[in-house]
C-alpha cells in the first residue's frame, strides 16, 4: 500500500527527531562522547535534620547558594599582612579556610581554590527539584552502618592520619612507619589514585570528566587524578588476580542506557580490596548531559547504597592534573617528619624498634 505524500513528510521529519533528540554512533547507540562538569554544592550525605526529605526549599537553595558565594569572596580578599601568625586550633588540625578573624585556618587550601562557589556554582536538580543528598537508598541519604567486617578492614589500615594531631612523632611509640618514605604516604599524597573515581562524586576541585567513545570501548577520563577508565563493551571480568586502584569495568548497554559494572580492585598497590563491587548506569538527558545513578555493595556496610546526580555537558576544558611534579607536599611532610622524630627522641630516647625490619 502506498503511503500518502503528506504522510510520509510527517513520517520522516518526526522520525528524524526523535531520533536527533540524542547524538548517536554509527550503530545506532547514545554517543556521550564529550566532556562533562560534575561540580555541584549538593552533600554528599543529607544532613540528619532533614530525615527522609529529598528536596531543599527554594529558600533553603538560596541560603546555601548565598554561604558559598560569601566564602569564595571571602577567600578572594587581599590579606593583610600584619595577620596573626598561622596555629592549628586547639584540638584538631583537620579545619580549614578562613576563621572569623579573616585569618587561613591551617589544614587545607585556601578557599579561594575550591570549586562550588563561583556565579555558576549550584546544586544540582533532578526533575526540577533540588536534592538534599547525593545518597538517595537508604532513605534518609546516609550512609548504611559499617560492618564488624569494615571495622576490622579499616583497622588494618596504616594509620596515615591521626583524629588528634598531638605535634609529636607518635608513630615512633607506636612501632609504625606512617612518614619512613615515599611509599608509606597515601595514595593521594603520592598522586597515585583518589577514591572518588568509582563511584564518580563531586570533589573539592578538578571536577571533569572526558568521555571518549568506541563500538567497543568507553574511555571516561578523570581529571583528579589523571585517571583513565577504560570500559569494555560486552565482556567479560578479567581473572580475580588481575587488579586495579580503579577496578576492572565492563560495560553494556540497555535501551539508551550505559550500564558498568566495576570489580577487582586494589586497596592499595599491592593489596587486593575485597568485597567491593560498583554497579553505575549513564542516561542521556536534556541538553546533551547524563543523569549518573550508582549502586556500591561493598562488604564495608550492612547494606548497598545507591546515589545520582547529573554530569552537566560543558565546553570546558580538562586540564592536567600534574600533581605529582613538584610535589613539595610530600616532601615536606617526610622532612617534616624527620624534624619531629629528631625531638621525640630527645625527650623520650632512642625508638626500641627496627625500622630497616618490622
Amino acid at each position: 500500500m502506498l503511503v500518502p505524500h503528506w504522510r510520509l513528510i510527517v513520517f520522516l521529519v518526526l522520525g528524524v527527531h526523535a531520533f536527533g533528540e540524542i547524538p548517536r554512533t554509527d550503530d545506532g547507540k547514545p554517543d556521550f562522547s564529550g566532556t562533562y562538569d560534575i561540580t555541584s554544592l549538593t552533600p554528599y550525605q543529607r544532613d540528619t535534620s532533614f530525615g527522609e526529605t529529598m528536596s531543599f526549599s527554594q529558600d533553603e537553595v538560596d541560603n546555601l547558594k548565598q554561604k558559598a558565594h560569601a566564602r569564595v569572596d571571602e577567600a578572594a580578599q587581599s590579606l593583610d599582612p600584619n595577620r596573626k601568625q598561622l596555629s592549628a586550633p586547639e584540638g584538631s588540625q583537620r579545619d580549614r579556610g578562613v576563621d572569623n578573624s579573616g585569618s587561613y585556618v591551617p589544614g587545607s587550601h585556601d578557599y579561594f581554590w575550591f570549586d562550588c562557589g563561583g556565579q555558576y556554582c549550584d546544586l544540582y536538580q533532578i526533575e526540577g527539584k533540588y536534592r538534599t543528598s547525593i545518597i538517595i537508598d537508604p532513605p534518609n541519604g546516609r550512609l548504611p552502618e559499617i560492618s564488624d567486617e569494615g571495622r576490622e578492614r579499616r583497622a588494618s589500615l596504616r594509620p596515615y592520619y591521626k583524629p588528634k594531631y598531638p605535634g609529636e612523632a607518635w608513630w615512633l611509640e607506636e612501632g609504625v612507619d606512617a612518614y619512613d618514605n615515599p611509599e608509606s604516604l597515601s595514595l593521594g599524597d603520592r598522586c597515585l589514585y583518589m577514591g572518588l573515581t568509582v563511584p564518580a562524586r563531586p570533589s573539592a576541585y578538578n571536577n571533569m570528566k572526558t568521555i571518549v567513545q568506541t563500538d567497543d570501548h568507553v574511555l571516561i577520563m578523570v581529571e583528579w587524578m589523571h585517571w583513565p577508565r577504560m570500559i569494555r563493551l560486552n565482556s567479560q571480568h578479567l581473572p580475580d588476580d588481575m587488579r586495579s586502584l580503579g577496578g576492572d569495568s565492563i560495560g553494556w548497554w540497555e535501551d539508551d542506557t550505559l550500564v558498568v559494572e566495576t570489580t577487582n580492585f586494589l586497596q592499595t598497590t599491592t593489596t587486593p580490596r575485597e568485597g567491593l563491587r560498583v554497579v553505575e548506569r549513564f542516561s542521556p538527558i536534556d541538553d546533551g548531559s547524563l543523569l549518573y545513578n550508582f549502586t556500591v555493595y561493598d562488604s564495608d556496610y550492612t547494606a548497598p547504597y545507591t546515589g545520582e546526580f547529573p554530569w552537566t555537558k560543558s565546553d570546558k576544558r580538562m586540564y592536567e592534573y600534574a600533581c605529582h611534579e613538584g610535589n613539595y607536599s610530600m616532601t615536606n611532610t617526610l622532612r617534616g617528619a624527620r624534624v619531629l622524630e629528631r625531638k621525640w627522641i630527645e625527650k623520650h630516647g632512642a625508638p626500641t624498634f627496627d625500622r630497616r625490619t618490622d
